[in-house]
């Protein structure tokens, strides 16, 4: 009978321990909780509004883009023509 007390009282044991450690994760998981809530999430929301602000600065002149690119090819020939007769003049 004596054993059966010992066994019990070890699982009881161990039974206190499982809670204990149980305890503590659920102390990390709030933890964690928060600081995603109250640090992280604020966080991302600033990266977002940032990404999102500027993809609207991009849409809203992606149609000027392109005709940018041609005035810039264009003046490269120029340049370079120009350059080509100076040079001759030189």
């Amino acid at each position: 009978m004596q054993v059966v007390k010992n066994d019990l009282q070890a699982v009881k044991e161990e039974v206190r321990v499982v809670k204990n450690d149980l305890q503590a994760v659920k102390n990390d998981v709030h933890h964690m909780k928060l600081y995603q809530e109250n640090i992280i999430m604020p966080r991302l929301n600033t990266i977002e509004s940032c990404y999102t602000d500027t993809y609207s600065r991009y849409r809203n002149y992606s149609d000027k883009m392109e005709t940018a690119f041609e005035d810039i090819g264009l003046l490269k020939k120029v340049v370079s023509e120009h350059s080509i007769k100076l040079q001759a003049l030189g």
